[in-house]
């Protein structure tokens, strides 16, 4: 298993974050931390979730992504989650997430190049 880590980045009011690795209960607490720092941080108002490079989520994963989707409607954004694969997506859906959060698939990463913006390193 590959340990998560997250990148981040933004520009004018769009918050990248994109997770790499495997998310389970050893790396869903330090993820959430760097996170929510950073959501309290730029306080976004469209968060994009990039899950490209996410090769196993089990129910922590879940709640990191529910627990961060709450945090961006408490700070007035919107979230959508990005690029999930095959496993992940299975997940995503028999939980309902995609009742709740926007999940968009495209061959790109979410980048400046996904939303048409130019996006700066954080």
């Amino acid at each position: 298993m590959q340990q998560a880590k997250c990148n981040i980045e933004y520009d004018e009011g769009i918050l990248v974050i994109s997770v790499s690795g495997d998310i389970d209960h050893h790396s869903a607490k330090p993820l959430r931390e760097e996170i929510d720092t950073n959501l309290y941080l730029y306080r976004a108002k469209t968060v994009i979730m990039d899950l490209s490079g996410v090769s196993f989520m089990d129910s922590s994963g879940l709640g990191l992504i529910l627990g961060r989707y709450s945090r961006v409607n408490d700070l007035e954004g919107r979230m959508i989650i990005a690029n999930p694969d095959e496993s992940v997506s299975k997940i995503l859906a028999l939980a309902g997430t995609d009742r709740l959060i926007t999940i968009k698939r495209t061959d790109e990463t979410a980048s400046h190049r996904y939303f048409n913006t130019e996006v700066k390193r954080g």
